[in-house]
């Protein structure tokens, strides 16, 4: 969600807070358009990242809700290239998209991120994203560090679409984050960096 940890998956580059320096995409050119979507479906942290310490993000497609979330316009080399390095693999292959965009859910592997989900389409192009092949329930959920949700927090931010108090209300509210993030520590966190 955040423009500046895209910008190390597209050009190269270690996001502030992150510990995984990413090799960057085929093309490096930035999005022309990034615009705030609601995603059907509910976020989830779950699994220990490497990179950030703490519980993941993930999109559960199948439980009721909106996600706040932020598309952003690439191309679909980039797309591959970003889902690659989010599987710890090289960029570099293309990924044959027509079963997403056609079934709205493709499955290419059985780690964390590994499941394409067209999530429908905004200005005749497919909104797609990646998440685990498994549901919200079916894991235990992990807190997020307070980097890795600072992150998410401040990318929502910087699309003006949500306030502090509406990004802080629902982060602290998503299964992994609730009971462990309040609102108020969330919104600290975008306003302190603390």
């Amino acid at each position: 969600m955040h423009l500046e940890r895209l910008a190390a998956y597209i050009r190269g580059g270690r996001p502030v807070g992150a510990a995984r320096e990413y090799p960057g995409c085929r093309d490096t050119a930035m999005p022309i358009r990034s615009l705030p979507v609601g995603l059907p479906g509910g976020l989830y942290f779950a699994t220990e990242s490497p990179v950030w310490g703490g519980g993941r993000a993930f999109h559960d497609p199948g439980v009721s809700g909106r996600v706040p979330a932020r598309a952003h316009l690439v191309t679909p080399r980039q797309f591959a290239d970003i889902a690659a390095q989010e599987m710890y693999r090289e960029p570099g292959a293309d990924l044959d998209l027509s079963e997403v965009l056609r079934a709205g859910r493709a499955v290419l592997g059985e780690g964390r991120y590994e499941t394409l989900v067209c999530a429908g389409q905004l200005d005749g192009s497919p909104v797609l994203t990646f998440t685990a092949p498994w549901g919200r329930d079916d894991v235990p959920w992990v807190a997020p560090s307070p980097a890795y949700l600072r992150c998410l927090a401040s990318g929502l931010l910087a699309t003006g679409a949500w306030t502090i108090p509406a990004i802080a209300a629902y982060l602290a509210a998503c299964p992994g984050a609730e009971g462990h993030w309040s609102q108020r520590r969330v919104s600290d966190l975008l306003r302190n960096g603390n």
